[in-house]
């Protein structure tokens, strides 16, 4: 639950209370006896943050280290903001005010603050009962506006997160698409849901040979928030994988670290939508549409295997050598479909590689796309949400491997660059500017993180409003 969040001018008295200030402009610590001032400074010699408790109230004392860079001091704040969360439950005090002169500082705080708030705890018989309930915050120039738009923000990092933790058991593709026509109808955005006979009328041979396993039928979702006053001329496309649960199909994984977590793999396509739900109700002055093809991988006797020829959307034919290689071909009959929309930009997410885990670990998402400025602004965006990207190059050498004796295309390569051929073999169904996250290492997590949560993240919607925010919606000079 998100507490209640109000802008107050003066500190309260009787409130727990937070202090966040940068080290170079360390407050007078006046307010505490001699004894609370003496222990205040050897703590924080040694450790940015310190905590006073003078029962029931609690004293909260973070320090940034001012001398690191902008996006460093953001980043410490939000885990400060986390760090005062878990006082806080262990306390069970509900209610606390923000001290904090620097506004760009206090955002991050509370960010912290907010998104370390959330559980899982839908199938537990035994729940998490505390709730932080009010947060008080005082800062001359935060706004109201700035509190609304971070608790929407918020909730759709939780929603991502909500549906990645949600087993195949609930969450089948069918099941994914109810969840996005409720999100829509909450936030104001279109949702139009094709079933298994449109996919199969549009021809989308990536989708419905992945689907083959499966019991349960694909969707094919077009998600379209398109306001009166967009600034862009063009829309700009999402596009996520929604592969609700993978077991490698024929090319069975192995289950130690791999089949375990897959319940995660549509963890792309979950980020997409939250991140159009955040835009939508933040209602930021863009077009934008989210293109999700949703369905399970399973080895059931009508299964594809490896060996088939699909043909695609678009017409190409795909040799299958793996059919735990699936993800970038229900993408690629995505992305060939955006076509329709003459985009300004297309940007994919997905759980694509183990390779982009061997590239970037836990600590980023591996990126590539062909459109170099838009490439940067996005790793500026992630910079500044601590959501980082690592670029690799597409060279043309890579294209190499995709090369088939019978069709146009093999759905594999070779297993030297993986995370980079995936991309390669996206890029040829693109024809618009166009990047690809491979987010593999960073969409769900077996132990906490700060204010990231074991399980799902919702890694990349904070990442993708941000750069939508700074990138899109704002008038061109």
């Amino acid at each position: 639950m998100i507490p209640k969040i109000s802008i107050i001018k003066e500190q309260k008295e009787d409130c727990s209370t937070a202090t966040l200030f940068e080290k170079s402009e360390r407050p007078e610590l006046t307010f505490f006896t001699e004894r609370e001032q003496e222990f205040i400074k050897k703590t924080l010699a040694k450790d940015p943050v310190c905590t006073i408790h003078r029962v029931p109230e609690l004293y909260f004392l973070a320090e940034i280290d001012d001398s690191k860079e902008s996006y460093l001091q953001l980043e410490l704040a939000r885990k400060a903001g986390s760090g005062l969360f878990s006082v806080l439950k262990e306390k069970e005090i509900q209610t606390v005010q923000l001290s904090v002169d620097s506004p760009v500082l206090a955002a991050a705080f509370m960010e912290g603050l907010l998104l370390s708030t959330y559980r899982f705890d839908k199938y537990k018989k035994e729940k998490d009962n505390f709730n932080l309930e009010q947060v008080f915050i005082i800062c001359d120039k935060i706004t109201d506006e700035q509190v609304v738009e971070l608790t929407t923000i918020t909730r759709a990092v939780f929603a991502a997160r909500d549906l990645v933790n949600e087993p195949l058991s609930f969450l089948n593709a069918t099941q994914f698409s109810k969840e996005m026509e409720r999100m829509g109808t909450e936030a104001g955005f279109s949702v139009e849901v094709f079933s298994k006979q449109k996919i199969e009328a549009l021809k989308m041979g990536g989708l419905l040979a992945v689907n083959k396993g499966s019991i349960d039928p694909p969707t094919f979702n077009i998600l379209e928030w398109k306001p009166a006053n967009a600034q862009n001329k063009q829309p700009v496309v999402l596009v996520g994988k929604g592969v609700v649960y993978d077991t490698g199909g024929m090319s069975l994984k192995p289950t130690a670290n791999s089949m375990d977590y897959m319940k995660s793999d549509m963890a792309g396509a979950a980020v997409m939508l939250s991140t159009l739900y955040a835009v939508a109700k933040n209602k930021l002055p863009i077009h934008v549409v989210a293109l999700i093809p949703a369905t399970d991988n399973r080895p059931d006797g009508n299964a594809y295997v490896p060996g088939d020829v699909i043909t695609m959307f678009d017409g190409t034919t795909v040799e299958v050598r793996n059919t735990d290689a699936e993800g970038r071909l229900i993408l690629a009959d995505a992305l060939s479909y955006a076509k329709k929309y003459n985009p300004q930009l297309v940007i994919d997410c997905a759980t694509l590689t183990g390779a982009a885990d061997i590239v970037a670990g836990p600590h980023g998402a591996v990126v590539m796309g062909n459109s170099l400025e838009d490439l940067e602004k996005l790793k500026a965006s992630g910079q500044k949400t601590y959501e980082r990207l690592i670029e690799v190059p597409l060279w043309e050498e890579y294209a190499k491997a995709l090369k088939s004796n019978i069709a146009d295309l093999n759905n594999l390569g070779s297993r030297d660059g993986q995370a980079t051929i995936a991309g390669k073999f996206l890029e040829y169904f693109t024809d618009y500017k166009w990047i690809h996250i491979d987010a593999a290492s960073t969409s769900y997590f077996k132990e906490a993180n700060h204010y990231q949560p074991a399980g799902g993240t919702g890694f990349g919607v904070r990442l993708l409003y941000s750069f939508l925010y700074d990138s899109v919606s704002k008038p061109s000079e």
